[in-house]
Order: C-alpha cells, then structure tokens, then sequence
C-alpha cells in the first residue's frame, strides 16, 4: 500500500521542514539541476504537487506565468504558501494527489520526491493524470532519491525505468548520479514525435 498519511503528518509535526530543504547544500544543488533541466525558458502553466515548505515552488516560480502547488500537510502548504505570498501568479493548497488534481492542462508538471510513496495503482493513478494534464510539447520533470527508504516502496532506478516505458512521454535528458536520478521528458506530439530540443528551438541545428 502507499505510505500512509500518519507518515507525513508525523514528520512535519516533529519540524516544520523535516527533511531540511532550505539548509543542505545538497537540496539547493538538486534544486540548481532541476532547474537547468527544464528545456524552456519559461513556462505558461505548472504543476508541483507534493510541494513541501516550498523551496523548490519560489524558484519554480521564477520560470512560469503561473504555478499550481500542494501538499497533503497543512502546515507545509501554509510554508510554501507564505514563503511565495508575493508571487501573485503562485496558489499553494493543502490538497494530496492523486485523490487531488487540479482541473485544466499544464505545460510543465514537476514530481519532485514524489512517486516512490505510492503502490503501484496509485503510481500508475498519478502517470496517467500527469499525461492527460500535459500538453502536446509540455515537460515533465521528475526527481527520485535513490537509495532505500522503509517508507520508500522503490528506488529512484527502479521508477526511472517505469518512467522510460510510458509511450506519451519522450525522455529529453536524464541525470544520474549516487544519490538520486533526475529526469526530463517531453510529452509527445499527436504524430508520435518527441518535442524538438533547445538547440533546435533556437535554430542551432
């Protein structure tokens, strides 16, 4: 079964940013590379659920015209929301997915820590949400710890590769390093065919 809300709820009842996101070096260089990852400029429309405290939604920010974030932890939405209060185009709630999903389409969803909390039927819930939400062109961004976790039910390796096999997506660049595996894909066009690079976006090739 999927890791149980009573997880979650204990972890931020215990500090109000558990996994200290704004303090590691090591997150802030993670959140550096998801960045650099994202194959546009800038982004009409986003999605980030499981957003925390909102570290990584105020530099998300940055990048689109408006950013939809959640969390299933009230206290880390209201964080997150506080944390972006000035950002008019940001809407933080306190909602879990993939009983949770925000209406219309997006052309950029970020799964940043995310997917390896839910069972397969859940997992396979929130893939088909994210591919019907993405639009034709869009990016997704997924980002996976890769060592094992009691509360984790796979590994980064072992979602990196349920990620590679879904026909929508086109997988654009992939980082891999000992601790975690961070991913981009583009959705696909209606012929089949994988959203052109940056360079070729530009005219460079």
């Amino acid at each position: 079964m999927s890791t149980p809300p009573s997880y979650f709820e204990t972890m931020y009842r215990e500090a109000s940013d558990p996994w200290h996101l704004g303090e590691r070096w090591y997150e802030r260089r993670k959140y550096d590379l998801t960045l650099a990852a994202l194959p546009r400029p800038r982004y009409r429309s986003a999605f980030e659920p499981a957003c925390s405290v909102g570290e990584l939604t105020a530099r998300l920010a940055e990048r689109c015209d408006r950013l939809v974030a959640c969390d299933r932890v009230r206290s880390a939405a209201e964080t997150a929301a506080r944390r972006t209060e000035e950002m008019s185009h940001v809407e933080v709630r306190a909602l879990a997915v993939p009983a949770y999903w925000p209406p219309g389409t997006f052309d950029l969803i970020v799964l940043s820590e995310l997917l390896y909390y839910f069972d397969t039927a859940e997992l396979d819930t929130v893939l088909a949400l994210t591919v019907r939400s993405l639009e034709a062109g869009g990016t997704l961004v997924a980002v996976h710890w890769n060592h094992p976790v009691p509360e984790h039910l796979r590994t980064g390796d072992e979602l990196a590769a349920i990620l590679r096999h879904v026909p929508e997506l086109a997988l654009l660049c992939e980082h891999r390093e000992e601790d975690f595996t961070l991913q981009t894909f583009g959705r696909r066009q209606g012929d089949g065919s994988a959203p052109c690079s940056p360079a070729a976006a530009e005219g460079l090739v």
